[in-house]
């Protein structure tokens, strides 16, 4: 009877309108995600109103994901009833969420989709959600890592990635989006992929296939320590919604941020903040349990103290909500609302972002996660799935030789008059495959240790560690080096060109390890700027772990994410008069190179200079003529 009665209760105050509508960001929305073992204990009402005002005392909340089933938990009706009533009356929005979990603490196990029983409860898991809202999003698991004897039986002689496309491809059509549409015509079905994007194809994920298929896409942002078993840089957390925009314009929902795996504070703002550079017009806070954990002194930077984008000690003092109440901020979600108040405060003033096209058909493995390497060394990437013809630069690494096209491709590109980026990887791909038609260059298969540079009259530089390098060969006077790495009398190029038809073959040679990328000197990253960065409204001389966001309105962001204060110039054209400051309105004044530098179109002369704090941002306003 209990839950007959908040049905009708819920359908009954669904028609009548809402006071206390939630105050909300200017600029983006901002849901929190609620795991099936939360979900589940909001039959009580004292639990769910204290745990609803901790969060939102901290951070404002425009919409929660209700999860249904996680780890073959199943939340009861009556448990979803009440849940979706608390939030109505709130003026806060539902949806479901589901994790095809068996059993997440062992290894992220999965349902196996070869396994008829397996097949019907996951039906049943969609069907149920479907019923109870008009949006469904599933998180990160609806791939497949199973290698049961009936996987292995059912896979033959395939490969696991053949086997496991084809299989995850009917899943989503036969087990999920149509299951969900014959029970509620009106739902939105939204797959929200992981941030591992280089290996989804392995474990089922279909970039090709799916994005049309599902209603919308949702991308996770969540980078956390690079260093941890993932590996993956800071500036992913932009590149991947922008990628993911890519696989569906207009379709991609929002970026979502967790906290695993952090040692600073910094690190947990960083990925909201890089979210919201790249336009994301949602952000899912993973998850309402996470936004409970306290705040701990040991979670505060050795660089707090210097002005850093973060400020600890402003985030922790007292809040005064808007009913008067002064609160002491103590957990995540205190963090999450600093970081949000702080960005809202100048995202509209930005424009559309601005990339390097980058190109990686579906599919396809190589150089992993390199484009975000480039990120970090100020080079703006904006990852694509098909050959962008219409762009002036195009960058290509290793992973575009799964297009059997792409000499033809590279070809027809530079002939026109555009450029063409490779990385020694992809050249190591293509040298027998008719790339030599443009140049005669060879990837030897030997390395060296190098740490002494030199560009020309650009001079000469010493990197602060020694960097192993593949050696790369051509054929004097018919390519030339733009940038040499050098060992005694001995040397191989770094940045390579070669002539044909109206345009430049250019070959980057890549570090054995990328992140050497952020040692090379300064004056060696310049010059890669310089020639990558040429169709950019604005360029940058930085060391590594520096990344600049450009956008098509003259506004642009210069982000570190080195631990000491470094210094930047900002470089523009003459046109560009002075530099404001987005969030504090301090205006920057240029000086002016005698000589511009060469090799730059237009040429570049007026030379900003600044000052950027550890782990901080600068979002700039050019102030044109």
């Amino acid at each position: 009877m209990k839950s007959i009665y908040l049905s009708i209760l819920f359908m009954t105050i669904a028609l009548t309108p809402l006071t206390g509508q939630p105050v909300s960001y200017d600029h983006f929305k901002v849901a929190v995600y609620s795991r099936s073992y939360e979900t589940a204990k909001m039959g009580d009402p004292a639990y769910l109103e204290s745990l609803w005002k901790l969060v939102t005392d901290q951070v404002k909340v425009d919409k929660i994901y209700l999860e249904t089933h996680r780890d073959l938990l199943i939340v009861d009706q009556a448990t979803l009833d009440a849940a979706k009533l608390f939030f109505h009356e709130r003026g806060v929005e539902t949806a479901g969420g589901i994790t095809l979990t068996v059993d997440e603490s062992n290894r992220f196990e999965t349902f196996c989709y070869t396994n008829p029983e397996h097949r019907a409860k996951v039906k049943e898991i969609v069907e149920y959600t479907a019923r109870n809202f008009d949006e469904i999003i599933l998180d990160d698991f609806f791939f497949t890592n199973c290698k049961c004897d009936l996987c292995i039986e059912a896979k033959g002689k395939n490969s696991w990635t053949d086997y496991r496309i084809e299989l995850m491809k009917d899943a989503a059509r036969h087990l999920v989006i149509n299951p969900a549409k014959a029970v509620n015509p009106r739902v939105k079905v939204v797959i929200k992929y992981p941030n591992w994007y280089e290996h989804f194809h392995g474990l089922g994920f279909n970039l090709e296939a799916e994005p049309a298929m599902f209603d919308g896409l949702y991308t996770g942002t969540e980078t956390r320590d690079p260093s941890g078993n993932q590996h993956l840089q800071p500036y992913l957390g932009y590149l991947v919604y922008r990628y993911f925009e890519n696989l569906k314009p207009g379709g991609n929902g929002g970026g979502w941020v967790d906290t695993g795996g952090l040692k600073t504070m910094d690190r947990y703002a960083e990925q909201l903040w890089i979210t919201l550079f790249a336009k994301a017009p949602e952000i899912t806070l993973f998850d309402i349990r996470q936004l409970q954990y306290p705040i701990r002194e040991q979670l505060r930077s050795p660089w707090q103290g210097q002005a850093t984008s973060f400020d600890f000690d402003a985030m922790m003092k007292p809040v005064t909500l808007t009913d008067g109440q002064v609160i002491q901020p103590t957990t995540f979600a205190r963090a999450a609302g600093f970081t949000f108040e702080k960005v809202d405060k100048f995202l509209g003033h930005l424009g559309n972002p601005l990339g390097i096209k980058s190109y990686k058909p579906y599919h396809s493995v190589g150089e992993d996660f390199l484009q975000n390497y480039m990120g970090m060394i100020g080079i703006p990437m904006d990852l694509v799935p098909e050959f962008p013809e219409n762009e002036k630069v195009v960058f290509l690494t290793q992973s575009a030789a799964f297009d059997p096209e792409i000499v033809g491709k590279i070809k027809n590109h530079i002939r026109n008059g555009n450029i063409a980026i490779i990385t020694s990887g992809l050249l190591k791909e293509l040298q027998d495959k008719g790339i030599s038609d443009i140049a005669e260059i060879r990837y030897t298969g030997r390395t060296a240790l190098v740490s002494d540079f030199a560009a020309g009259w650009w001079g000469a530089a010493k990197s602060d560690r020694e960097i192993l390098i593949p050696q790369i060969a051509y054929l004097t006077n018919d390519s030339w080096e733009e940038i040499s790495a050098l060992d005694d009398t001995n040397g191989w190029p770094i940045l390579h060109s070669a002539g044909y038809g109206k345009g430049q073959l250019y070959v980057l040679t890549i570090p054995e390890n990328f992140v050497d990328l952020y040692h090379l000197p300064e004056l060696v990253l310049n010059r890669i700027r310089q020639i990558m960065n040429v169709q950019m409204p604005v360029q940058m001389e930085a060391p590594g772990l520096i990344s600049l966001f450009a956008y098509d309105n003259h506004t642009f962001i210069v982000e570190s994410f080195a631990d000491t204060t470094v210094h930047v110039n900002v470089v523009t054209d003459e046109n560009c008069l002075t530099l404001t400051n987005l969030e504090t309105e301090e205006k920057f004044l240029s000086g002016r190179r005698e000589i511009p530098l060469r090799g730059t179109t237009p040429q570049l002369n007026h030379v900003f200079k600044l000052e950027l704090k550890p782990h901080s941002f600068l979002v700039l306003k050019m102030n044109m003529k």
